[in-house]
């Protein structure tokens, strides 16, 4: 899956706050836990189904209904045409049926549309998530990076077009009595008639939880500030020792040094002495934030403009 795709998941994320699987159409279940690598999702685990959390002690919230507005959306996505129009079959005479053109304006620009979306969501996830975190960095794993699902997302069906292309189109045409009805994408008995330059173009019928939000494992960046200080010292006592250890005239200023650690995007990780992070401290170098359009970024990362 190439960059072709990163406008429809920054878009879906923007309008709904959930992020689609990928590849696109995986099935997810809140509790998964995954790494986002070269560009994939590669799901490691459940916390439910391995144990970490015993499922007396977690809470879900089913049926959640979504707002169906925020889940019909597109992007350089014209319609020249809707109408209706008349042919002649040998066996039914003639019918009418609605025909559609879909102009698709560059590559990567979508149509997406769904019907009664739902999610189902981790209810008590403040409840668990320190516990989880000892247990995921400290206990059962020794993870430093990691998402983990907290709700999903499911639709009674959904349809998704995306031009591989400038100027790619689609034309669909549907069989239809309701002479009302010309917006055919995604009806499902609609028929494909032409394509030009689409790169994917697909209907999913049945309810699958293949959207998600999750929480990812970030450092408790607040004792940053405590470790540059700390380093600064040394490196103070370093300067002394190493004038007096090479027995010449030595230029001590530090000031450069100084400006570089208090601007560098340093990991406290990196920074602990090898016991310093246990089972009674993970709290303090870890904590959970909330999956964004960055994370989106890193899922794509590895693919050309």
């Amino acid at each position: 899956m190439n960059r072709i795709y990163k406008k429809f998941y920054s878009a879906f994320y923007t309008k709904t706050n959930y992020i689609p699987s990928k590849p696109l159409n995986k099935t997810l279940y809140p509790g998964d836990f995954f790494h986002i690598i070269n560009g994939e999702m590669i799901v490691l685990g459940n916390i439910f189904s391995s144990n970490i959390v015993e499922m007396k002690n977690v809470v879900f919230e089913h049926d959640i209904k979504l707002n169906s507005d925020s889940w019909q959306f597109s992007d350089g996505v014209s319609k020249p045409y809707s109408g209706r129009a008349t042919g002649n079959s040998a066996f039914d005479g003639v019918f009418e049926f609605s025909k559609q053109i879909l102009a698709f304006a560059a590559g990567g620009s979508f149509i997406f549309k769904c019907n009664n979306p739902e999610a189902v969501k981790i209810k008590n996830w403040t409840e668990l998530q320190n516990e989880l975190i000892i247990k995921l960095t400290q206990t059962y794993f020794s993870f430093r990076e990691l998402y983990l699902i907290t709700e999903t997302a499911s639709t009674s069906d959904w349809t998704l077009a995306i031009a591989g292309a400038k100027d790619g189109e689609l034309e669909i045409a549907m069989e239809t009595e309701n002479f009302g009805l010309v917006d055919i994408f995604g009806h499902s008995d609609s028929k494909t008639i032409q394509s030009k330059d689409i790169e994917y173009y697909y209907r999913q019928s049945e309810r699958k939880p293949s959207f998600f939000k999750a929480k990812k494992l970030a450092e408790q960046n607040e004792s940053l500030s405590e470790f540059i200080d700390k380093l600064i010292y040394q490196r103070t006592l370093l300067n002394l020792w190493g004038k007096d250890f090479y027995k010449y005239n030595l230029d001590t200023n530090q000031e450069h040094d100084v400006a570089l650690l208090n601007n560098a995007q340093i990991s406290i990780l990196d920074l602990l002495s090898g016991n310093q992070l246990n089972p009674n401290t993970a709290l303090l170098y870890f904590k959970w934030a909330d999956a964004s359009l960055d994370d989106i970024e890193k899922l794509f990362v590895n693919y050309g403009i």
